[in-house]
């Protein structure tokens, strides 16, 4: 009975925490054991990761509670994503979520660190999710759909771990929304919006095209 009373003081927001982790892990381990990892891989995906970073440095806004408006520092790991597919581009994000980590550590508990950390960034890796479907914009799509799942993650950290800044009267979920909205939704229109160029999407094609 001891055992249930403890299970009962777990909170909602650890448990939705628990259930997108075990999701999370089971996409990973679906889409990477056919991946071979190869030296220009590996040499792509250090690059990327530190083209990220480096990008992630230069702030161009920064929000009050955590947060920035960047040049488009999500869009190597994007790119990587696109050319060697989700499985190598959910590593290379986790990695750069270790990175970020490091750079901005703000940890309230364990739950809001994986939210807002190694899984949100991992998320980037869905840029990938339609290199396989032919049509003009599938880069330019797969990057909206990375930034949403990393706004998701962000939202759901916000929403019960930094309530407490929510604007007295004001709705936690919508204010969660409209505060990452304006940052890392931001950040992932510029991404976009630059992926929807002739060049980066050529560029994106061909890469993509040298992952043999």
């Amino acid at each position: 009975m001891e055992l249930f009373e403890k299970l009962g003081e777990i909170s909602l927001a650890s448990w939705l925490t628990l259930g997108g982790i075990v999701l999370f892990a089971f996409a990973f381990f679906l889409l990477t054991p056919k991946v071979k990892w190869n030296a220009k891989m590996l040499a792509y995906g250090a690059l990327c990761v530190a083209l990220s970073f480096v990008l992630s440095c230069v702030r161009l806004f920064r929000m009050p509670q955590g947060g920035s408006v960047t040049p488009a520092s999500m869009l190597p790991i994007m790119l990587f994503a696109y050319a060697f597919g989700v499985g190598p581009g959910l590593i290379c994000g986790m990695a750069y979520g270790a990175l970020q980590m490091l750079q901005d550590f703000y940890v309230v508990t364990w739950v809001q660190a994986l939210l807002d950390y190694p899984i949100a960034f991992a998320c980037l890796a869905f840029a990938g999710a339609f290199r396989n479907v032919h049509f003009r914009l599938n880069f330019s799509v797969g990057v909206l759909l990375a930034g949403i799942l990393r706004i998701l993650c962000h939202v759901l950290s916000g929403v019960f771990f930094f309530g407490e800044y929510v604007t007295p009267g004001m709705n936690p979920w919508v204010y969660s929304i409209l505060y990452n909205l304006s940052c890392v939704g931001v950040d992932a229109l510029i991404c976009a919006v630059i992926g929807f160029l002739p060049p980066v999407r050529r560029f994106a094609r061909n890469l993509g095209k040298s992952r043999k």
